[in-house]
């Protein structure tokens, strides 16, 4: 769940439009375009200005975006929604990002 919400971030953001690689250390995560994410409780807070709170299933970032997991879906207030299977998740606008480890890969 971590990592869902961490790239949500990036896509409540309107960041993670090109390809992003992240790496998860301890309460951090780095992404592969210089931004990075802290987690300090339910709240998640973005190099960009962003923040995150995360209450139950849900998911509110400073923007405005929203983001509920049900199951093994999430649905973003933007329209986008995004489907965990194993070690994948897939985006419905195209994206599939994949966590291998520590490590989450990103088309």
């Amino acid at each position: 769940m971590k990592q869902i919400i961490a790239i949500a971030g990036l896509f409540a953001a309107g960041v993670a439009q090109a390809q992003v690689s992240s790496q998860r250390v301890g309460n951090q995560t780095y992404y592969s375009d210089g931004t990075t994410a802290t987690k300090v409780g339910n709240q998640t807070y973005f190099s960009d200005g962003t923040t995150a709170q995360q209450v139950g299933n849900q998911t509110y970032y400073s923007n405005g975006t929203t983001a509920q997991q049900v199951g093994n879906q999430t649905y973003y207030s933007n329209g986008t929604t995004a489907q965990q299977v194993g070690n994948a998740t897939y985006y419905s606008n195209g994206r599939i990002c994949q966590t291998v480890g520590t490590h989450r890969y990103c088309n």
